[in-house]
């Protein structure tokens, strides 16, 4: 994990599945803890979640129920809404909704807004029993939907960057109009000093 001592930043994105989930949640944990900026797409929202409930919040064993169905502490679980579906095809939160943004967190100071509409694809949310635990620790969650108990953006203060996405704001990024995480991002990442 030293290795990223020597990178700029760190983006985990979307993906799903057990495989290198470990691997992944160790490298946002290196990078939460050595000032190292990070983004998390979806995914990486939800390893960040684990990570930090794991380490911080002293939930041995914490995971996603997608890769450890009998977790002890499922921080990330399935939607309410998608427990009696077996076929996976079609059964996402899919397509554009609203998020409003918490004012003066990171997230605001990057999106310069309070209520933003992204694009989603995902099965697992954050579970809500374990919101005031996370808090308390110091994770923030700085981005909710206005009508629905789902947390869409984490960030950590007073780490240089932080932030993690529910939602995929690289579907709306476009060469000449990119999506403001990644320019918060690219920011934070021009800003590190390598060892």
């Amino acid at each position: 994990l030293e290795a990223l001592d020597k990178v700029h930043g760190l983006i985990v994105p979307g993906g799903f599945g057990s495989r290198g989930v470990e691997g992944k949640i160790a490298a946002i944990d290196y990078a939460r803890n050595n000032n190292i900026p990070f983004l998390g797409l979806c995914y990486g929202f939800q390893l960040a979640t684990v990570g930090f409930a794991r380490e911080k919040c002293n939930l041995k064993g914490a995971h996603t129920t997608e890769s450890d169905e009998k977790t002890k502490h499922p921080v990330i679980c399935i939607l309410p809404e998608q427990h009696q579906i077996t076929d996976m095809g079609a059964t996402m939160r899919l397509g554009g909704w609203p998020c409003k943004i918490e004012k003066g967190s990171l997230a605001h100071k990057v999106y310069g807004k309070e209520l933003i509409t992204e694009r989603h694809r995902h099965r697992y949310e954050l579970n809500p029993d374990y919101i005031d635990i996370l808090e308390k620790n110091g994770l923030k969650f700085s981005g909710k939907s206005p009508d629905r108990p789902v947390m869409e953006i984490v960030e950590l203060p007073g780490h240089p960057f932080f932030l993690g996405t529910q939602f995929h704001p690289e579907f709306l990024s476009r060469m000449e109009t990119p999506s403001p995480p990644f320019i918060g991002f690219v920011k934070a990442c021009l800003g590190r000093k390598i060892k």
